[in-house]
């Protein structure tokens, strides 16, 4: 349910993990929505536009089950208790848009806001899916990360996602403002270093696309755990506008996918110069 992608002999200090983008939908989902409806909340192909890390040197961890099974982005607390059938034996602490949006570690509502289950889940299948998807994933990608560390003392975290291009309506913020081609996040410089993010984000700009930092995603846990820039732990968020490359509808890649793909993939080459000086 994890896959692991490593490099070559010259590996650097970056690891890379998109965990959303997974298109694996396990028999015991059982789910009662549309599957179009529920495909909409898939980071489609994103761990194909970042192909390239492994031939630069860096670690490329992608989930193969779908976030809306459960998201490995999430705290293993953030349950809605109301979706489940029974008392929840552990601890339960609900994010806001775990709430409102139904984005928790077990989905219960699609991006359109759509009831995702016609029934309660049991313990048991939540319990299987933090062991089956989301302890293994988190294992993952916490081993790349203190492998990289032990190896080379710093080390770069790149978070991949994707974003609807009505990201601004879908949160629910004032209306008007027109989203960027890329948001990166690093939690107001609590994950990631202001040189490096402002190096990516020039990177991006240098080639043609817009760029915004914070807004609207700041960065979720991964970035929480992972990131530490005073110890050289830099954990950035990327976030790419799915207008660029997805027909959100069908969720098959539109004719510039190549091209932003490959810009992609000059970008990590300058990633992995940026890293190499770093070092």
């Amino acid at each position: 349910m994890v896959k692991t992608e490593y490099p070559g002999a010259n590996a650097i200090p970056l690891v890379c993990d998109s965990p959303h983008s997974g298109t694996y939908y396990p028999d015991d989902f059982n789910y009662a929505v549309d599957f179009a409806d529920l495909r909409r909340c898939e980071d489609t192909h994103v761990e194909k536009l970042w192909a390239a890390v492994p031939s630069v040197g860096g670690t490329l961890i992608h989930a193969t089950f779908p976030r809306s099974y459960t998201d490995a982005n999430r705290t293993e607390f953030d349950i809605d208790v109301s979706m489940l059938e029974g008392a929840w034996p552990g601890r339960a602490e609900p994010s806001q848009r775990c709430l409102k949006l139904g984005n928790g570690l077990i989905f219960s509502k699609t991006t359109s806001l759509q009831p995702i289950y016609d029934r309660k889940l049991t313990i048991e299948e939540v319990q299987h899916r933090i062991q089956t998807c989301w302890q293994p994933y988190r294992q993952a990608l916490a081993q790349a990360l203190e492998m990289a560390s032990q190896q080379h003392g710093k080390r770069w975290h790149l978070n991949l996602h994707s974003m609807p291009s009505n990201a601004y309506e879908r949160l629910g913020l004032p209306k008007g403002k027109v989203l960027a081609d890329v948001v990166l996040g690093n939690l107001h410089g609590e994950a990631c270093g202001a040189d490096f993010t402002a190096f990516v984000a020039q990177a991006f700009e240098q080639r043609g696309y817009t760029v915004s930092i914070n807004d609207p995603y700041v960065g979720m846990d991964l970035l929480k755990i992972h990131g530490d820039p005073q110890r050289q732990h830099h954990s950035l968020q990327i976030e790419l506008n799915r207008a660029l490359y997805l027909n959100e509808q069908t969720r098959e890649p539109l004719p510039q996918f190549g091209k932003v793909q490959a810009d992609i993939t000059r970008l990590l080459g300058d990633i992995a110069s940026y890293i190499q000086q770093q070092l």
